[in-house]
């Protein structure tokens, strides 16, 4: 649910320097994202098929020299349908997920529209077709209505009420709280998928991040900004509540890079990364 124009207020992910990354609202656009690639794969395979007969019908007409650079060719070409073979059979571990039909984009799917994008999701981790993903629900000043909870009124709007108006906090809490479940079940779906090719589950091998933008919606602080941190993938030691005290989250995104084997010594601004990565994270 998040708004189609490209700002700061919608915007989470980017490739560099003001190139944000369009998220994919429409789980259906995002299936046949995933899955349209098998299909090019398959017509690639039947390229490379006849590529073989060619070369191999050539060969017997040209020079030494020119015989060796074709058996370069063809060296390539076998590597090719190696790799092709071993996507198609990660891909046939995780058969594409059955999608019900007709769910709409709008406020009252969302239990419905997070539970597809998660299977997709966990689904193209084990077919390999990405190692990265973000999940984002909604955008700064977010007009979600959520009926499934019997609350009335906007997510932003009740966010913005003051700590003494005791039915918006019980409010918030209830929308804290279904996030929550949402966090709970892509970690059990990883929980319970076996890690393609190796030992124990994708969660074990996995680093769920969960954050907000902010400590407190109706102080817009930039204070105490909670982390959650889930998994196994970057041997972070887990099971703890760690406190830091004014120091800025860029230290985090760099232990993140850290953790994924870029030793940069920056992440966004300078000015706060000058201590380098969080201390404590993996002892």
């Amino acid at each position: 649910m998040v708004a189609e124009r490209a700002d700061t207020w919608t915007r989470m992910v980017y490739e560099g320097p003001n190139k944000p990354v369009t998220p994919v609202n429409d789980p259906y656009q995002m299936f046949s994202r995933l899955y349209g690639q098998a299909r090019h794969k398959d017509n690639l395979a039947s390229v490379l098929d006849g590529l073989q007969q060619d070369l191999r019908t050539v060969a017997a007409a040209v020079s030494a020299a020119d015989r060796r650079l074709l058996e370069e060719h063809a060296a390539l070409v076998r590597q090719t349908e190696q790799d092709i073979r071993e996507m198609k059979a990660q891909a046939s571990d995780a058969p594409p997920p059955a999608l019900p039909s007709g769910v709409r984009q709008q406020d009252a799917e969302m239990p419905q529209l997070s539970k597809m994008q998660i299977d997709l999701m966990v689904n193209s981790f084990v077919a390999d077709f990405t190692r990265i993903a973000t999940l984002q629900y909604n955008y700064s000043t977010s007009d979600a209505v959520m009926p499934w909870l019997n609350i009335a009124g906007r997510h932003h709007d009740i966010s913005h009420s003051p700590d003494t108006d005791e039915q918006a906090q019980k409010n918030l809490t209830r929308i804290d709280q279904w996030y929550c479940e949402q966090v709970v079940h892509l970690a059990s779906r990883l929980a319970e998928t076996p890690e393609p090719g190796g030992g124990g589950s994708l969660l074990d091998n996995t680093l769920i991040v969960w954050t907000n933008e902010l400590g407190q919606g109706n102080s817009h602080t930039h204070e105490n900004i909670p982390f959650v941190l889930i998994g196994g993938g970057l041997d972070f030691r887990m099971g703890r509540s760690l406190k830091f005290p004014s120091l800025p989250h860029n230290r985090l995104l760099l232990s993140l890079a850290h953790g994924m084997g870029h030793r940069i010594d920056r992440f966004g601004n300078p000015d706060y990364c000058g201590d380098g990565v969080l201390p404590g994270l993996t002892s």
